[in-house]
C-alpha cells in the first residue's frame, strides 16, 4: 500500500491536539506527514518541523507560504489538517479546498453560518472532500452504536441524553492564563464558549447515533464566573427531524469531572449508554431483559466496528486511535474505495447553525428555534 502525502497546518510543539493528529494520521501506514506548518512563529514552526523529519523546504513558517510551496508540486499532500485557532480555520480551509486539496478540518469548520455553507459549496464544486474531526463518532463502540439504531435493535428512538462537562476552568484565579481566557473570548473563539466547545461534540454524536439532524433547540446560557464574556455552562434542549426528544448538558465548571462525555440513548425497546472514559464498552438493556455489556472486540459485532478495532478484546484504544480511525476512514474516501461515516463539511454546517441558534434561543429566554442552516431547510 503506497502512502499519502499528509500536509498539517497548526497542532505544533506544546500543541494539545497535535500529537492527536500526527499519532492518529501515521498509525496505520495510510500517511506520511510530507508538509508542514506547525506554529505561530515562523521560526518555531521550522525547527518543529525539521525534528519531525520533514524534509528541507517543506517546514514552511505559514500556511500561505506552505500553500505557494506545495500547490505545484507533483508530490503536493492529498490531504491537508487544519488545526489552527477557531478563527482561522475558514479562510485556510478556503483556500486548500480551492486549490484542489482535500481537507480535514478541527472543530468548529467556520465561526459563522455564512462560512459554512460557502465551504459546503465549495467542496462540492471542487469534488474535494472536506471532513471535519468529530473524532469521538469513530470509537469503534460508538460505530456499533449507530449500527444498533439503524438496525432496529432499539426500536423507534424516544430519547438521547448527552452530556460533555469537565471543572478544568472552574478556578476563578486561572480565568487569565491565557490558556484558557481564549476560550471565553468572542474574538478568538467567536459567539459560543464552552457549548461550540465541547457541546457540539456531544450534538454531533447525538445525530450521528441516531442518523437524523437536529431541527430546533432550546438552550440556557450561564458565565458562571463574572469575567467571561462568553458561556462556561450550557443546557439545550432538541428534537430531531424524527420527534425524537434531545436533553444536553455542557460546562467546564463541573469540578470533579474529567473528560465527562457520555450519552445515552432510549427506545421503545431497548436503551444503551456509551462513556469516553470507557470507550470499549456500550451499556445494553433490552426491554424487559437484564444490563449486559458489549466489549469492543467481541465476537459479533457490526462490521464497522470490527473494521476499526486494531487489538484484542480488553485491550483499550485510546482518543488517538479515535482520531486514527477518521484517517482510515479518509484514506479509503480519497482512494474512492468508501466514504464511510465521515463527519463532513455538511455536519460542520449544522453544528455552526446549532451554534447561532442556542446563542440566539439563550438569548431569549429559551424560546425554541430553528437549528437548521438554510441551506437544508
Amino acid at each position: 500500500m503506497q502512502r499519502l502525502n499528509w500536509g498539517l497546518i497548526g497542532g505544533g510543539e506544546g500543541s494539545q491536539i497535535g500529537p492527536a493528529h500526527r499519532l492518529g494520521a501515521l498509525a496505520d501506514g495510510h500517511f506520511a506527514l510530507a508538509a508542514a506548518a506547525l506554529d505561530a512563529d515562523p521560526a518555531r514552526g521550522r525547527d518543529y518541523g525539521a525534528r519531525l523529519g520533514i524534509a528541507p523546504g517543506r517546514a514552511y513558517g505559514d500556511w500561505r507560504e506552505m500553500l505557494a510551496g506545495e500547490r505545484g508540486r507533483d508530490d503536493r499532500p492529498e490531504l491537508v489538517t487544519v488545526a489552527t485557532p477557531n478563527s482561522t480555520h475558514f479562510e485556510i480551509t478556503k483556500a486548500f479546498l480551492e486549490a484542489g486539496f482535500h481537507v480535514l478540518c478541527e472543530k468548529p469548520m467556520t465561526m459563522t453560518v455564512e462560512e459554512g455553507e460557502e465551504i459546503v459549496r465549495i467542496a462540492q464544486a471542487m469534488e474535494r472532500i472536506c471532513a471535519v474531526n468529530y473524532c469521538y463518532s469513530a470509537y469503534p463502540m460508538v460505530r456499533e452504536m449507530r449500527h444498533m439504531v439503524a438496525s432496529g435493535t432499539l426500536g423507534r428512538l424516544r430519547l438521547i441524553v448527552a452530556s460533555f462537562s469537565h471543572g478544568h476552568h472552574g478556578d476563578a484565579a486561572q480565568a487569565d492564563n491565557p490558556r484558557v481566557r481564549w476560550r471565553y473570548d468572542p474574538a478568538m473563539a467567536g459567539i459560543s464558549g464552552q457549548f461550540a466547545d465541547c457541546g457540539i461534540h456531544a450534538l454531533h454524536m447525538a445525530s450521528f447515533i441516531a442518523g437524523d439532524e437536529v431541527e430546533r433547540l432550546s438552550a440556557d446560557f450561564a458565565s458562571t464566573i463574572a469575567s467571561r464574556a462568553l458561556e462556561d455552562d450550557a443546557m439545550v434542549n432538541f428534537r430531531l427531524s424524527n420527534g425524537t426528544v434531545g436533553r444536553l448538558w455542557t460546562s467546564s465548571v463541573a469540578i470533579g469531572r474529567q473528560h465527562g462525555f457520555d450519552i445515552q440513548v432510549f427506545g421503545e425497546t431497548g436503551g444503551m449508554r456509551w462513556a469516553s472514559e470507557q470507550p470499549g464498552q456500550v451499556m445494553y438493556t433490552p426491554l424487559g431483559g437484564r444490563t449486559q455489556i458489549i466489549e469492543k472486540g467481541e465476537a459479533g459485532l457490526s462490521e464497522d466496528a470490527t473494521r476499526l478495532s486494531r487489538v484484542a478484546i480488553a485491550h483499550p484504544e485510546g482518543f488517538p486511535m479515535a482520531v486514527a480511525n477518521i484517517y482510515v476512514d479518509l484514506a479509503a474516501a480519497i482512494r474512492g474505495e468508501r466514504t464511510g461515516a465521515l463527519p463532513l463539511a455538511g455536519d460542520g454546517l449544522r453544528s455552526m447553525a446549532a451554534v447561532h441558534a442556542a446563542v440566539a434561543s439563550a438569548g431569549q429566554q429559551g424560546a425554541w428555534v430553528d437549528a437548521r442552516p438554510p441551506m437544508f431547510r
